[in-house]
């Protein structure tokens, strides 16, 4: 996410960072590359020259060219208003009223059909994290595309939810009958799927309004492609006209989406980004909260999202027994696994350098070349006795052989997880007599 913009800001700002005073000059080269970063992104010039007057202000103001640390202020100023351009400081999570339709729009191809089901699985999580339930109903009124339902209905097992197939073929009456389904099974939230094209045309949209018209929804959450770059605030701009709508959610934001529409979005709809959809399963939605977006795109990492998502998927008491072995010293292959596993439930290698600061460096290659790592160690593992993995210190040639025929892999790869055990048990070791796994527990 932002992995183009934020290759440019960073690269940037760690320049000026390095000079030891700032001049006119320096600074005045500095925005220029910021304007060439932000144009390459998609975003539009207009708010592209206003994000920089903005910034030029503040420097003028702040007098940031006789500061002591005049690379970190010029850096703060240009965090602050690419957070102050993304929504500001205040974070709202998205809340949904009970009861409440929920009618999500947008066009063909933006990945609308999945998302609703993605709404659904965070809406549940949210619940459940509160220790409630919540009970969803999902419909599709888009007859357009003539497997949306049909993918729907799949998706509703999955995240585990409700879904209703109306028996009309026609979008008003089915919305009705969907509406009527709703009311009489006493759900807590419906979210319907509506018709999209390939492009704005005004039957789709005189058919969105009726729709409106006649369910009222209380939410109406337009889906964008971030793919499309400056094209999505065109499709915003023309929603909002016809229908309104209270939040946005932009998917693909995986892709190599440049970012320049999720920059660009708040200042000129003056409306919020609730959600961004990061990947193509089933829990891949996240709320949109400006400051840690803007640590993204400066290249300085978002923890605290990689932490709420660890705290999600993986069960605390699971990471307190790990973290006691380890401070007890009885650390074993079987627990070098399960680390593993953890990482492994988190996503991808890639998908966690996201969240991590400077790690713009780090290519793809890298990245897959770390995750293949990952299951080799696991299957090396798996091809060891009980014995083996309890007391690594007895496997000797003999045994290696045997694991790596097991494995399908070398005597060597073997080796280098053995030495990369010795190694882990050494850094927990350091880390246990600097305190740092009893002040993460605490």
């Amino acid at each position: 996410m932002f992995s183009f913009l934020s290759k440019k800001l960073s690269g940037i700002l760690n320049w000026l960072n390095d000079k030891g005073r700032l001049t006119e000059e320096n600074v005045a080269t500095a925005v220029n590359q910021v304007r060439e970063a932000l144009l390459e992104a998609d975003v539009p010039l207009n708010i592209v020259e206003t994000f920089l007057q903005e910034i030029g202000n503040a420097v003028v103001g702040q007098k940031v060219q006789s500061s002591l640390n005049p690379g970190q202020q010029f850096i703060k100023i240009v965090n602050d208003k690419v957070v102050e351009f993304l929504g500001g400081k205040l974070v709202i999570t998205p809340t949904f009223q009970i009861p409440s339709v929920i009618m999500v729009m947008g066009l063909q191809g933006s990945g609308k059909t999945t998302t609703v089901a993605k709404l659904a699985y965070w809406m549940m999580q949210q619940a459940k994290q509160r220790h409630k339930t919540r009970n969803i109903l999902v419909a599709s009124v888009d007859f357009y595309r003539p497997a949306a339902i049909d993918q729907l209905e799949i998706l509703s097992k999955t995240v585990g939810v409700s879904f209703y197939r109306a028996k009309s073929t026609s979008a008003i009456p089915a919305a009705l009958e969907i509406y009527d389904q709703f009311k009489k099974g006493r759900f807590d939230h419906l979210i319907l799927d509506t018709a999209g094209r390939l492009h704005i045309d005004n039957d789709m949209m005189a058919e969105l309004v009726t729709i409106k018209s006649k369910l009222t929804p209380k939410h109406k959450m337009l889906v964008l492609d971030a793919m499309t770059g400056q094209e999505s605030l065109k499709v915003a701009e023309s929603f909002e006209k016809a229908i309104g709508f209270d939040g946005a959610i932009l998917t693909k934001m995986d892709s190599d989406a440049r970012g320049g529409a999720a920059f660009a979005f708040r200042y000129a709809l003056k409306k919020p980004i609730s959600f961004v959809g990061t990947g193509e399963k089933i829990d891949d939605l996240e709320c949109f909260i400006p400051d840690r977006m803007a640590g993204r795109i400066l290249g300085m990492g978002d923890i605290l999202t990689l932490v709420e998502q660890a705290s999600e998927k993986i069960d605390y008491q699971e990471q307190k027994n790990l973290t006691e072995k380890i401070l007890g010293g009885g650390l074993t292959l079987e627990d070098f696994r399960e680390q593993l596993g953890m990482i492994d439930r988190l996503g991808s290698l890639q998908k966690i350098s996201r969240y991590l600061p400077g790690m713009g460096s780090i290519t793809p290659e890298m990245m897959e070349k770390g995750h293949d790592e990952m299951k080799r160690f696991k299957a090396i593992i798996d091809s060891m006795t009980v014995k083996e993995r309890k007391f690594p210190v007895i496997i000797d040639g003999s045994r290696r052989a045997r694991i790596a025929k097991g494995s399908g892999v070398t005597v060597s790869d073997v080796n280098q997880l053995l030495q990369r055990f010795e190694q882990s048990k050494q850094y927990a070791k350091m880390f246990k007599k600097m305190g740092v796994f009893k002040r993460f527990m605490s």
